[in-house]
């Protein structure tokens, strides 16, 4: 194309540079309405990955407050994933503040105190019981010794006087406690080990007497094949409740002590349920609901007639939608599409006019740097069909020399049981900016498409999610939409696992990065938390042959096998995966001279959040690719230290 400039892929310059998507990156969370307000939750990468809550009245270009400065930081640790870390109602802030685990309450006058007083209590998923004057919470109760904390539901005090009351106990896990309109009833969720909530969930049902005690709990639905979730009231005093016993997950009304289908559909009204306090739904009114859906991991937005089903779709150009909230008149939710990163967007249900409320990134490129997803569904091992979205190289003022093919960075969600979205993501542009292609795989067990389609992974991590991820590169590959000698793959997590995995037990990826990624899959069971120790006898199996199996799969019992060279990043206060566990890989490597590179970071957890991490990350992985495939960087970036032979490359 003329006036562009001839250079190879992965040598581009970029106006999104890593400290701008790094100074971009501000999640935002738990929009709740409070009359005409709206509040969400909002990180802070230029304080440390702090999260403040943010109050704005809901028009456009009106001021935001942050009602809760520093040094508080909105999080919940409870399950160690948190979410449902306050609510707001009649101008009050209820949160969880992560230093010190303790509720807080911040008046109208932004006064804030506390409400609890023991810092091995953690609550979260909040709702608030306004005639009896008390907060209803879930309680991870680590004061009470034993290998595990207690779960339960209890109730505090607002004026943060006295003891809190134990409201439910006597389930491994609890969720969702929700108020029927005339606070008679309440009903939550529980489950037990070793379920995960995406697997097998109960709805409980209890009335509340005039003290506040719970009076003849009854288990009303669900169990080990049932993963319910999202329990309302409808106004008018209805329960419904998300199941996902037709298959995918559908919203479900309690009718006579058995729930009844609303709205059959083969698309998923539920994410799961990693984090408290995710809705898609809300009531617009007793007999109509609006809702998201997910189809083939895109997300519609609708309205349904509580009394005939019928859904009626609402038309926006988003594409990705999270935690929906309805007002009298309005919606909010996190919402994204392929041209917008996620933002707080409130939907007039009249007019259908979009207003922005918040962006969790600001500073945008102009939009032809910015890549465009490409829906794949491509055959893997036996047939089966798996999903991705491919974002190719793209950038104004570079082309590559005829006949070059790009890089190809090959990456997945977490989870595993997660799924990967189409809402513009500057890290994807970072790299397609450049001259790499981009291909974000929902392989074999990710959610959005069904239970059958999350199920393929039962029994198969390490299979199923690895075999997907390879299908995919050689899918593009044998297109001829990338260059099979300098292929990647990278992830977090769970899917940092699957990356380490790929590299070792097959033969089509050159290099990798895994940032604080599972190798050992029995220290994984001995380090864990609660919510997740019991996990792998879903994903891989239960004892006693789990046992042969975590040593068949765990990449840090085949290291020999492993010739590629690997990056890895590692935050030293992550408790989910703990250090060790990339710091064995990494000495293992060293020891057979494979190249290696290890950045480990002090006050970072299990996800990064602060602006100098994320930084540094991003250019030390691109500088690590541009050493292995044999290319230089236009960016300048402070050299990454490589343990063992690298083998000099230059050109293709």
């Amino acid at each position: 194309m003329p006036g562009r400039t001839i250079a190879s892929f992965g040598t581009w310059a970029s106006p999104i540079t890593a400290q701008r998507v790094a100074s971009a990156s501000r999640p935002l969370s738990a929009p709740h309405i409070d009359g005409s307000s709206v509040v969400w939750l909002e990180g802070l990468p230029g304080e440390g990955g702090r999260v403040a809550a943010m109050r704005s009245d809901g028009t456009a270009d009106s001021p935001t407050e942050m009602l809760t400065a520093a040094p508080y930081n909105v999080r919940s640790r409870v399950h160690e994933y948190g979410g449902g870390a306050c609510i707001a109602a009649g101008g009050v802030l209820y949160f969880s503040h992560y230093a010190d685990n303790l509720v807080y309450r911040r008046a109208p006058d932004g006064a804030i105190e506390p409400l609890t007083h023991e810092s091995r209590h953690r609550h979260a998923d909040f709702e608030l019981d306004a005639p009896r004057q008390r907060l209803i919470a879930v309680r991870e109760d680590h004061a009470a010794g034993g290998h595990e904390p207690r779960n339960l539901l209890v109730a505090l005090p607002l004026d943060g006087r006295g003891d809190a009351a134990a409201l439910a106990s006597g389930h491994d896990f609890y969720a969702a406690p929700r108020l029927s309109p005339d606070g008679r009833r309440l009903a939550w969720l529980c489950w037990n080990h070793p379920l995960m909530p995406f697997q097998g969930t109960e709805l409980w049902l209890a009335d509340v007497s005039d003290d506040g005690r719970l009076v003849q709990p009854r288990r009303l639905a669900g169990g080990a094949d049932d993963s319910l979730c999202q329990p309302q009231w409808s106004p008018d005093g209805q329960l419904f409740v998300v199941s996902d016993r037709s298959g995918f997950w559908n919203l479900h009304r309690m009718e006579r002590d058995a729930l009844q289908p609303l709205c059959p559909t083969d698309a998923e009204f539920a994410r799961p349920q990693w984090v408290f306090g995710r809705h898609l739904y809300g009531f617009h009114g007793a007999h109509e609901i609006i809702a998201s859906c997910i189809d083939q991991g895109v997300s519609r937005l609708g309205r349904i007639d509580v009394r005939s089903g019928a859904w009626q779709p609402i038309a926006t150009d988003r594409t990705d939608f999270e935690e929906l909230q309805v007002g009298p008149g309005f919606i909010v939710a996190i919402a994204g599409s392929p041209t917008q990163p996620q933002h707080l967007l409130r939907i007039d249900l009249d007019s259908g006019a979009h207003t922005v409320l918040a962006r969790s990134a600001t500073d945008l490129p102009d939009a032809a740097w910015l890549a465009r997803p490409e829906s794949l569904a491509f055959e893997s091992e036996g047939g089966r069909i798996a999903h991705a979205f491919h974002y190719p190289p793209t950038n104004p003022d570079f082309e590559a020399p005829p006949g070059e093919r790009p890089p190809l960075i090959v990456t997945s969600h977490g989870g595993p049981t997660s799924m990967s979205g189409t809402s513009l993501r500057l890290p994807v542009n970072f790299w397609t900016s450049r001259g790499f292609a981009v291909l974000d795989v929902n392989y074999g067990g990710s959610t959005g498409f069904g239970r059958a389609y999350m199920e393929t992974l039962k029994g198969q991590w390490g299979i199923v999610d690895v075999q997907d991820c390879v299908a995919a590169a050689r899918h593009l590959a044998q297109r001829g939409s990338v260059d099979p000698q300098r292929m990647a793959i990278r992830g977090s997590s769970a899917s940092g696992y699957t990356t380490l995995c790929a590299l070792i037990f097959h033969d089509v990826f050159k290099a990798g990065a895994s940032y604080f990624g599972v190798t050992d899959l029995a220290a994984l069971d001995a380090d864990t938390h609660k919510f997740e120790s019991r996990y792998t006898e879903y994903l891989v199996a239960p004892p006693p042959e789990r046992e042969r199996l975590y040593r068949e799969r765990s990449p840090a019992l085949h290291a020999d096998r492993l010739k590629r060279p690997v990056i890895f990043f590692q935050g030293l206060d992550d408790k989910v995966v703990l250090p060790s566990q990339s710091q064995g890989m990494v000495e293992a490597m060293k020891a057979r001279g494979v190249p290696v590179a290890f950045l480990a970071f002090e006050g970072e957890g299990h996800g990064f959040r602060r602006l100098e991490t994320l930084r540094r990350t991003l250019e030390a992985e691109l500088y690590f690719y541009g050493r292995v495939f044999g290319f230089a960087p236009a960016d300048a970036i402070e050299p990454v230290t490589i343990a063992g032979e690298l083998e000099e490359r230059h050109g293709r």
